[in-house]
């Protein structure tokens, strides 16, 4: 660019100060709605009895150690938290140690009530809000939308929902959505290395090359390690990170392929296999795998860990391999055949068919408060719930926006569109491969970030119109799409108690169960 058209100093920093003026304002407002009364309610709602006791077991051992019976140890923990006895005997677990290392940060800070061990949700929750703003205005070259897409998600009741309760699958949406940013930021990058590479023509702009694209290469690219690192420890708090990895590998594979075609590459998937599927599976595989392991350090520095000293002594054809390393795998092929193998009843399980459309959300916390509280005369007036349920109204225009995606993407051609929907797959059509599993429609916070992003695709096509559009059209499609935002901040407001366990008349409970498979 010459120096005739190169934006003022002071043009450029106002422009940086605008676009991240917006994404903060957005996830303050995150935050006072994520941190507000964070405490309440003052109890131990859905798994949070394990995952809060695990992670202060992990701060005292480095591992999950056993404790007394969750019916007399509740309310004790509630009540004296320094009373209860912890064994260092290990306890067998279902979910690698990330998470818990994660939730056990807020307790070390806060100490072990129910502001403590929901404090690093909150957290993150909040943050990854203002991710998702900037995430957004990197793949859509507009603040505005990205804005759009971390208000949508800061107004969402499942992602709320689950940022004030101490649970490993906020924990997992986290690490995938700043996997994603890195990899968007990866893909700008080696792009425009690859460019600078290539020779310019009479207009100044990059001319492609056949030559040059399929020999140049795109220099050291520290953010694909950083998204390496990122999902190794999404996949050390649920193993569903793992299908993440897979994924976001493939799609960044294309990517490349993408890059080396519009150099001017002749055979552009050859090329990306000899100059860059090394750099790729080297900067995530390997990477997510240490990262993985380094998890587990606290396992592995332990005597009393479940399974530690499992294959000490042990010959075999595998005995060339440390021992601590056989152990954690003989420990680990223990945890996967017992979650494949879950199959036990649960009045609020889920068919993953029915996720996108709410269609059986969780009831993490009921209370009928007793007569003479909260302004309740008898405890069957009032409830107080906390229900992991999405934004409706936003939900339903999510699945919209999907169909609307697929059809840039197929038809199209729009990579945006094309990244979005492998997120949203990654993130929810593993869930298919399980359906005989006992399982529950909040894993679907990992998907959230991604339905917004959709939603706020769609509704900046609808307001912009074709590039032909006169401004009496734009101002109508601005009309038409801030007509449905309008509704789904108000259809937040009107489930709101919902999601913080405010106590309201039980007609108001019942006037917002909109589906029978709500109850």
């Amino acid at each position: 660019m010459s120096s005739a058209h190169r934006p003022a100093p002071r043009t450029e920093r106002l422009a940086r100060a605008r676009s991240w003026l917006g994404p903060v304002l957005v996830a303050v407002l995150a935050g006072a709605l994520r941190f507000r009364h964070l405490g309440r309610p003052r109890d131990l709602i859905f798994d949070e009895t394990y995952y809060a006791k695990d992670a202060w077991s992990m701060l005292r051992l480095g591992y999950e150690g056993v404790w007394p019976d969750r019916r007399t140890a509740d309310p004790q923990l509630l009540a004296h938290p320094r009373t209860v006895s912890l064994s260092d005997t290990g306890a067998f677990v279902a979910h690698p140690p990330a998470g818990k290392w994660v939730i056990a940060l807020g307790e070390w800070t806060f100490g072990l009530d129910p502001f403590g061990w929901r404090f690093m949700t909150a957290a993150l929750g909040t943050l990854s809000v203002l991710m998702l703003c900037r995430i957004g205005r990197r793949l859509f070259r507009s603040t505005l939308l990205g804005c759009l897409a971390g208000a949508l998600m800061a107004v969402d009741g499942l992602h709320l929902v689950m940022s004030r309760t101490a649970l490993l699958d906020l924990v997992v949406m986290f690490f995938v959505l700043a996997a994603f940013g890195c990899l968007l930021i990866d893909r700008d990058h080696a792009r425009a290395r690859l460019s600078a590479a290539l020779p310019t023509g009479p207009d100044g702009r990059a001319r492609p090359d056949a030559g040059i694209a399929g020999r140049a290469g795109t220099g050291p690219r520290p953010w694909r390690i950083a998204a390496g690192v990122c999902l190794g420890l999404a996949a050390a708090t649920k193993w569903n990170g793992l299908y993440v990895l897979v994924l976001f590998a493939v799609l960044t594979l294309l990517w490349d392929v993408g890059a080396r075609r519009t150099a001017g590459a002749a055979a552009p998937y050859r090329t990306v296999l000899r100059k860059d599927l090394g750099p790729s599976v080297l900067s995530l595989l390997p990477v997510a795998a240490v990262t993985y392991l380094a998890t587990w350090t606290g396992w592995f520095r332990s005597t009393d860990g479940y399974g530690r000293h499992w294959a000490d002594g042990r010959g075999g054809t595998w005995s060339w391999i440390p021992a601590p390393l056989r152990s954690l795998w003989h420990y680990e092929s223990a945890v996967y055949a017992f979650n494949v193998g879950l199959h036990t009843p649960h009045s609020y399980q889920s068919n993953p068919w029915s996720w996108l459309v709410l269609g059986r959300p969780v009831l993490f916390h009921y209370r009928s408060p007793r007569s003479g509280q909260d302004g309740c005369r008898t405890a069957a007036d009032c409830s107080q719930t906390v229900l992991a349920l999405g934004t409706p109204l936003l939900w339903w225009t999510a699945c919209c926006a999907l169909v609307y995606l697929l059809y840039r993407w197929a038809l199209r051609r729009d990579w945006r569109a094309g990244a979005i929907l492998c997120a949203v797959a990654a993130g929810y059509l593993p869930w298919f491969l399980y359906q005989d599993r006992t399982i529950f429609s909040f894993y679907a916070v990992v998907l959230v970030p991604y339905l917004c992003l959709a939603v706020a695709m769609a509704l900046g096509a609808l307001a912009t119109g074709p590039p032909d559009a006169t401004p009496a059209r734009r101002l109508r499609g601005t009309v038409a799409a801030g007509v449905p935002v309008l509704l789904i901040v108000w259809n937040f407001i009107w489930f709101f108690p919902l999601y913080t366990g405010q106590t309201i008349p039980y007609t108001a409970w019942q006037s917002r169960m909109w589906l029978a498979t709500w109850i």
